[in-house]
């Protein structure tokens, strides 16, 4: 449950860096003050919005290639913040397997955004995950 709040956290700290252009640390530092997470969480936070921030472009180019009609600026953003971060986290957490990190961005959907947004996101992501990545 704690990485999930983590996931959150990462989640809201992207959003916005996202909407509004914050500063990476700035971002994190603000939601990790509010919120109440034991120390290897919070870098589990850290380490999601540094490592999407990081890895951004690498991120949109698979956004791109697997949201047929859908550019990166079309979706929304709580929808794009999802995908950036779970596809940084399939590339890079290596001691996450993709199914989990997947079925987190579906229930970060849901919770974030809709239904609708947590099948596209679903469909992207496993598509990813079977043509890009070695299977976990």
């Amino acid at each position: 449950m704690s990485r999930r709040i983590s996931r959150e956290k990462a989640l809201q700290a992207l959003f916005q860096i996202d909407l509004v252009n914050a500063k990476v640390e700035r971002a994190v530092d603000y939601v990790l003050e509010q919120s109440v997470l034991e120390q290897t969480d919070a870098q589990f936070t850290r380490q999601l919005v540094t490592g999407t921030v990081e890895h951004l472009k690498e991120c949109d180019e698979y956004i791109v290639r697997y949201a047929v009609q859908w550019g990166v600026d079309r979706l929304a953003n709580v929808d794009r913040s999802i995908l950036r971060m779970a596809i940084y986290e399939m590339k890079y957490v290596e001691e996450v397997p993709h199914t989990v990190t997947i079925n987190e961005a579906i229930e970060l959907a849901k919770a974030f955004s809709n239904e609708d947004s947590a099948k596209f996101i679903n469909g992207l992501l496993d598509a990813i995950r079977k043509n890009e990545l070695v299977i976990t």
